[in-house]
């Protein structure tokens, strides 16, 4: 993710390769960065936080206790934004490690990959108008930005940081239940790959309810009410709600490490 995020600012002209500063603790990865974005890299997570007015945090939640007190070391201005997008850490944790620094708490998802993500923000006591507009314009970058309270950013992770995973999971099994009724694999990938794409797009586009397009491809006695009614039966409405309630409890647990 925070390689999608760099690649995005890059390309939309947020930042120019000479402004970012990317630290990583493996000498390939560093090398593979510096060549193909053509940005400043070390190891050293101190020197590059030191002098940065944009901090993007994209460390595993797991090791952020240790990145924190790393970075405690360091005599840091306190005008510099942190941009935190690690799954369940909240904001209380984030502002502790960063006391009096302007915070946000964000998730974005893989979707952003081409522009099409969508980030959710949550906005810590030390952010000014002008610093929330700076981190919305950083996440602009890489599809839309969505405001949220803190307290529901675990719920954000459930859907939207997940979700592409679920859709996924939708697309492969259309696919295969192409190929089971006689559709070449290929063929059956694509028809499902643009039925999801062109699904969502009308949705957005036009503000219709995903009820009324369910209603409106649903004739009576006709072929989708007998998918839709498999569907019930098999139970996947309730089985995605239960994904995002179990991704949602999982972002939480990771939060309480």
């Amino acid at each position: 993710m925070a390689e999608t995020i760099l690649s995005r600012l890059l390309t939309q002209q947020v930042y120019r390769p000479a402004e970012v500063w990317v630290s990583d603790p493996q000498p390939q990865r560093r090398r593979y960065l510096s060549e193909t974005y053509n940005v400043q890299t070390g190891d050293d997570n101190c020197q590059v936080a030191a002098s940065a007015s944009v901090l993007l945090l994209a460390v595993k939640p797991q090791i952020f206790d240790a990145i924190a007190a790393e970075l405690a070391e360091i005599d840091r201005p306190s005008s510099t934004l942190i941009v935190s997008i690690l799954a369940g850490v909240p904001l209380l944790k984030l502002e502790a490690a960063f006391p009096d620094c302007p915070v946000v708490r964000v998730m974005p998802n893989t979707p952003a990959t081409v522009g099409a993500g969508i980030s959710a923000i949550a906005a810590g006591q030390c952010v000014t108008p002008e610093t929330l507009a700076t981190a919305k314009r950083l996440l602009s970058a890489v599809g839309e930005v969505v405001e949220v309270p803190d307290n529901l950013m675990d719920a954000v992770t459930g859907l939207s940081g997940s979700g592409p995973g679920y859709v996924a999971l939708v697309v492969e099994a259309l696919t295969d239940g192409g190929v089971a009724v006689g559709l070449p694999r290929a063929i059956a990938a694509k028809l499902a790959v643009e039925t999801v794409r062109g699904s969502v797009q009308l949705l957005a586009e036009t503000g219709m309810h995903a009820a009324e397009l369910k209603d409106r491809v649903t004739s009576p006695g006709g072929t989708t009410i007998a998918g839709i009614a498999e569907l019930e039966a098999k139970g996947l409405r309730s089985a995605l709600i239960s994904a995002v309630r179990a991704a949602t409890d999982r972002s939480k647990e990771l939060g309480n490490r």
